[in-house]
């Protein structure tokens, strides 16, 4: 064969194509509001009052009060438990499956994909709000604590813990598991595992919808509550603006830190090769020590053609056992309160159409948009082997969502006349820059294995990661309180999770646990999520350092 056979990659050019849109995303929908939002935050005024240039004064005043800092230590304070989940539970649990052998493995990611699904910050926030109704008993009974407050603070980090735990050690099991894959797996594993640890502080200086559902942000603030409250509730957008500015500053330099960390430890993804009829495990390729060439090793999970040992096997089993049995004991007061009775207005079709149609729309959008920057940084490396350093250009926003930059969305909705329309109920965000980061490093681990193939190497097995991110983003717009609540104010528009806060906080009624998370969308979301496992996601793996793990091929001649 010569080499004029040999597929003939794009032109790199290519690559600056691909990128555009993501460019362009970037700035209409991250790049501006943030200029708005810091130009904002140096105005005092209202909707109703003229607006006055006051520099620094909104900033004074937050940091005189003292009250911003307290809200940033209350809400770091929130993710402690959650940050202790992330780091130990996950990573042991990943172990535990790791040596398990396949079946368990993707049985017990089958079973761990449950909680992210059927997660919704409104409906386990209502539910745990149960537990102040004449009669309650058991775990849920931890909500009386919110109504003192001097044991509100408390009685909210503990509710938090509970609830977010299944969720929190699912998807760190399903970030830290690659690293055990790919080799290098003590540095891999420290690479995963900082950012875990910065991506669970940004989504606690987030934290927006269980506080304003369980406390009102009456016992203790979060910063996005005190960012709600100056803002819409108070009508003062420059004290709002300058509380989002102060929280992009931190989430900005979280993003930064954790870009480094994934582009200097050249961090890369990819997809081992199935297992064949034989049974065998894949093998993957690593680079000799002495000789530098490459050579075949088993990929780690009791080697090719054996079985896991029983201890492995017993051990994984016992673990998601462990972890099944801990989830189904915090997450009883949702199971529960799935069978008690609303009582208040909404919930009809409308409602769900106002969910999921805008939350699907968004996710097509941008997650599209970063595939297609994603296949031009990773697939064809405009840069050659610098292209990775062109995610920095998007790193400030790598965790920043919605609420840091919705005063000034909030504005441009109001000056385009789109309050109040269905229109208004898609997330603005063009570009979802996690998903760029994690296609970018899955396109890049490809390109190094495709041969030079880029369509058969690099798109085809880049684009069910593609299609699993998209509906992961629609799960995640369609649990969203915040946009809504700001944009739509006609019942009629109301989401889920906007007709489960108004009915509970306007409405004084008990809205239904089950709302936000209707069957029909929960039975296709875990149809999705137990094939994404099976036949997908199983098989990723995650490298930090040089290339050595690779796809089942032959190493090359002496």
């Amino acid at each position: 064969m010569t080499s004029d056979s040999l597929p003939r990659p794009p032109s790199p050019a290519l690559g600056w194509v691909l990128l555009m849109p993501a460019g362009l995303g970037m700035l209409i929908s991250l790049l501006l509001p943030t200029v708005q939002t810091i130009q904002l935050s140096l105005e005092s005024g209202g909707s109703l009052t003229p607006r006055t240039f006051v520099g620094l004064d909104n900033y004074a005043q937050l940091t005189r009060t003292g009250e911003v800092w307290s809200a940033l230590g209350f809400s770091l304070s929130l993710v402690l438990m959650p940050l202790l989940v992330a780091l130990v539970a996950g990573p042991l649990l990943a172990f535990a499956l790791d040596r398990a052998g396949t079946r368990p493995r993707r049985a017990g990611l089958v079973v761990l994909s449950l909680a992210p699904v059927v997660f919704s910050p409104a409906a386990v926030a209502v539910s745990w709000l149960y537990g102040l109704r004449p009669g309650a008993s058991g775990l849920v009974t931890l909500a009386t604590t919110l109504r003192d407050p001097a044991t509100g603070p408390s009685g909210l980090r503990l509710i938090v813990a509970a609830a977010t735990f299944g969720v929190v050690c699912a998807l760190a099991v399903m970030a830290f598991l690659p690293a055990l894959r790919g080799g290098a797996v003590t540095r891999s594993m420290i690479a995963v595992g900082v950012i875990v640890a910065l991506a669970t502080l940004a989504a606690g200086l987030q934290t927006f919808t269980l506080g304003a559902i369980l406390t009102g942000g009456s016992r203790a603030q979060t910063l996005a509550g005190m960012q709600y409250a100056q803002a819409f509730v108070q009508g003062r957008p420059g004290m709002g603006a300058a509380v989002a500015t102060l929280t992009g500053v931190v989430l900005g330099m979280l993003g930064l830190a954790a870009a480094i960390v994934v582009v200097a430890a050249g961090v890369r993804l990819w997809v081992t090769p199935a297992r064949d009829v034989a049974g065998e495990e894949p093998y993957e390729q690593a680079e000799d020590a002495a000789t530098g060439r490459a050579v075949q090793v088993a990929s780690g999970h009791g080697g090719a053609g054996r079985a896991a040992p029983v201890a492995g096997r017993a051990a994984g089993i016992a673990a998601v056992v462990a972890y099944a049995a801990v989830a189904l004991v915090l997450t009883w007061p949702w199971l529960a309160a799935l069978t008690r009775p609303s009582s208040g207005p909404g919930g009809g079709l409308a409602t769900h159409v106002n969910t999921w149609v805008p939350a699907v729309i968004g996710a097509v959008v941008s997650v599209g948009v970063a595939y297609l920057g994603a296949l031009g940084i990773g697939g064809l490396r405009p840069l050659g082997r610098r292209s990775e350093w062109l995610l920095l250009l998007f790193a400030p926003w790598l965790f920043v969502g919605v609420g840091p930059l919705s005063v000034a969305g909030w504005t441009d909705m109001r000056n385009l006349g789109l309050i109040d329309t269905f229109l208004a109920l898609v997330p603005p965000v063009l570009v979802s820059v996690p998903c760029l980061f994690l296609l970018t490093l899955l396109c890049k681990g490809l390109a190094e294995r495709s041969g030079g193939d880029f369509v058969g190497g690099v798109v085809r097995p880049s684009l069910p990661m593609a299609g699993i991110l998209a509906v992961v983003v629609t799960l995640l717009n369609g649990q969203d309180l915040l946009w809504p609540l700001l944009v739509a104010h006609d019942p009629g528009l109301a989401t889920a999770p906007a007709t489960q806060y108004l009915q509970l906080r306007q409405y004084g009624g008990w809205p239904s646990a089950g709302l936000s998370t209707p069957l029909p969308v929960i039975l296709a979301a875990l149809l999705a999520a137990g094939a994404a496992q099976v036949l997908y996601l199983h098989r990723l793996a995650l490298r930090a350092g040089a290339p050595g793990g690779g796809a089942r091929s032959p190493a090359p001649a002496a």
